[in-house]
């Protein structure tokens, strides 16, 4: 009997091994993982951006009621000698004395020694919004009254533009017609523009969002949402003026936010919910948890990271992420649309898994002491 009880412990204490271990593993390379902000006087928070002024790093996100309420505006905050400042509005969507509107979407932009740059939109929904700016000479203290793009422009719709040959290449996207993907251009941070065709037709592949990332030979790669159940893709080999037929990534996508960055040692890194479709899903839509990180070295086969969240209760969703000078990974996202969530994370410190068969792995196996993934 006792040597029943002693075995039944040692079963106990090796599944709690494994579930440690199994933790471990997910979140190995995370130095700070903490919320933005405890409380605040709007309960909804999402689509958070993030970026490295000068001054350090600093984050935006829109907040209100919910979302498309007239009250949602543009909130920021300053991450100060390891904490983040109180929110602040900066911009809302006051038209005019009769008019107000939701806003939506804020997408931060360094210019290189010049201006920050605040993308956003405004509208009573997204079909009708519109596209705004606005610019800071003090690392997002202070901002200029807001610019209105021109018509039929939106601007960096979710993710974060691209220099490339002096050109800010926005990554952009439309909802009206089927779902399509299309880069807006301007030489002089925002005064002029111009922007391609729509590169897909919002039928076949209904897409979204997208990041854009660099290669090495000049190759731009273009990567985001769509409602087909997978991540798409599309390449440019002329600076991002003209792209690739949209084909599929190798990875899941439930129909929500991704966001993607090119790390200084060339590798690339994908924040997304691998979540894999099953019958519940409606209109390729599926629950927003887990949220991870995979790296990729072409861009085409990619390894798993990081789980950043995997609680059963959602959301997690819309990340944006960056690498800083110091060679950090700077991730914020919506946590549970009551949050927005930050997570720093050192890249040399990640450990890569592959993945088979669009499965995230993971299933721990205890093998004489020794967990493994399979």
């Amino acid at each position: 009997m006792c040597l029943k009880k002693n075995v039944f412990i040692l079963c106990l204490l090796c599944l709690a091994f494994c579930v440690e271990a199994q933790t471990d593993r997910w979140k190995k390379g995370i130095v700070v993982d903490e919320f933005i902000f405890d409380t605040a006087s709007f309960p909804q928070s999402h689509a958070a951006t993030i970026v490295e002024t000068p001054e350090g790093i600093m984050a935006a996100w829109f907040g209100g009621t919910k979302e498309g309420n007239k009250d949602v505006c543009i909130w920021t905050s300053h991450l100060q000698n390891g904490k983040w400042t109180p929110p602040a509005m900066v911009a809302d969507g006051v038209l005019n004395d009769t008019l107000r509107y939701a806003c939506y979407n804020p997408v931060l932009y360094q210019v290189p020694n010049g201006e920050l740059l605040l993308f956003y939109k405004i509208g009573p929904n997204v079909a009708g919004w519109t596209g705004w700016m606005k610019r800071s000479k003090d690392n997002g203290h202070t901002w200029s009254a807001r610019e209105k793009l021109p018509e039929g422009y939106l601007g960096p719709i979710k993710n974060k533009p691209e220099l490339v040959n002096g050109v800010l290449v926005c990554p952009s996207s439309t909802e009206q017609d089927g779902w399509r993907v299309h880069f807006e251009y301007t030489k002089d941070w925002g005064k002029t523009w111009t922007k391609s065709e729509p590169i897909n037709d919002g039928r076949e592949i209904l897409a979204i969002q997208p990041s854009i990332l660099k290669y090495k030979n000049g190759a731009l790669q273009a990567v985001g949402r769509t409602r087909n159940t997978f991540i798409f893709q599309s390449w440019s080999h002329d600076g991002g003026q003209t792209w690739s037929e949209m084909s599929a990534l190798d990875l899941p996508n439930n129909n929500s936010g991704t966001d993607a960055v090119t790390l200084k040692d060339g590798r690339q890194l994908m924040v997304y919910n691998h979540v894999l479709p099953d019958s519940s899903w409606v209109r390729g839509k599926g629950p927003r948890t887990p949220l991870n990180v995979a790296l990729s070295k072409n861009g085409k086969k990619w390894y798993a990271a990081l789980v950043l969240e995997d609680s059963p209760i959602s959301q997690y969703s819309y990340p944006s992420v960056i690498q800083s000078s110091d060679g950090m990974v700077h991730i914020v996202y919506t946590w549970r649309r009551q949050k927005i969530k930050y997570v720093k994370v050192d890249p040399d410190r990640l450990k890569l898994t592959k993945i088979k068969n669009r499965r995230w792995p993971g299933k721990v196996i205890a093998k004489k002491g020794v967990v493994t993934d399979d």
